[in-house]
């Protein structure tokens, strides 16, 4: 079995877990998502299948979008709902300018401090061992571009924002220095994942679907819109070795067919095109 499989992953859930259900439902071990959501967040967790697992830290590369809302008045040692309230306060009204302004300030590259509970490793220990085991140790900071921001809601203690980030970019991490800027405390009560790359909530299958097998796997022609070339006998054997190839043409990335299936992806350097995924 290969593919792509698009979950929206329920609350209370790892990422991890979804995999082991679905080595269990496909009786493979060689399955592997495209980038972590913590137990609190919903939404699109892209899954690679067999061969295609050849194409998790591509789409893990891709970016993504979030729909997160913050609970003002507490802060957590998690960075949201779930973990211990370090400190509470009553001041829970934002003005709406404020923090369209402040959002705004988010956007573009900036660096970004790692959370402490999170599974980064520092010194072949994952942070959040440390945090656990009570250890002072410095946070990891990291290079992240936020595209689009946007508030969608600021009701009740409670801001509710779009925004759209690069890979590795923390959520939680993002909602702290917001609160930061606006001298209130907060953390992040809910997330959803709505979009990686093109994958969105309207591609994906719940547990149910899974368990009921009323799901499709998406192949290489509707994750990559790039034009397909099919292969004669010589070149396809040429392929198989991972020579490149002289065509005559001038796309950037061509699909690779050779009797009806998919053999590689190859991408244009130098007027020749060379190996950039194979299957």
């Amino acid at each position: 079995m290969n593919g792509i499989l698009v979950i929206n992953k329920p609350k209370n859930y790892t990422s991890r877990d979804i995999v082991n259900i679905l080595n269990k439902k496909f009786n493979t071990k060689k399955i592997g998502h495209t980038g972590t959501l913590d137990p609190l967040a919903t939404g699109v967790l892209v899954i690679c299948i067999g061969k295609y697992t050849k194409l998790v830290d591509k789409i893990t590369s891709y970016q993504k979008e979030y729909i997160a809302s913050i609970k003002l008045g507490i802060k957590t040692d998690t960075l949201d709902i779930t973990g211990e309230i370090l400190e509470k306060n009553n001041k829970i009204n934002v003005d709406n300018q404020v923090l369209v302004n402040t959002l705004n300030s988010f956007l573009g590259e900036s660096m970004q401090k790692v959370p402490i509970y999170s599974a980064v490793k520092i010194k072949g220990k994952k942070l959040y061992e440390y945090a656990r085991n009570k250890e002072c140790i410095e946070l990891p900071k990291r290079k992240i571009k936020i595209s689009e921001i946007e508030l969608i809601n600021n009701k009740k203690g409670e801001i509710t924002f779009r925004v759209v980030v690069s890979k590795g970019t923390y959520i939680r991490s993002l909602i702290q220095d917001i609160c930061d800027s606006l001298n209130v405390l907060g953390t992040m009560s809910n997330l959803i994942r709505t979009k990686q790359g093109t994958f969105t909530l309207d591609d994906s299958y719940n547990l149910q679907d899974i368990s009921n097998n009323k799901y499709n796997l998406l192949t290489i022609k509707q994750i990559f819109n790039y034009p397909q070339y099919k292969l004669n006998e010589e070149e396809y054997y040429k392929v198989k070795n991972g020579v490149p190839l002289k065509l005559n043409k001038k796309e950037e990335y061509l699909i690779l067919e050779y009797n009806n299936e998919v053999i590689a992806i190859y991408k244009l350097n130098n007027n020749i095109y060379k190996s950039y995924f194979m299957l």
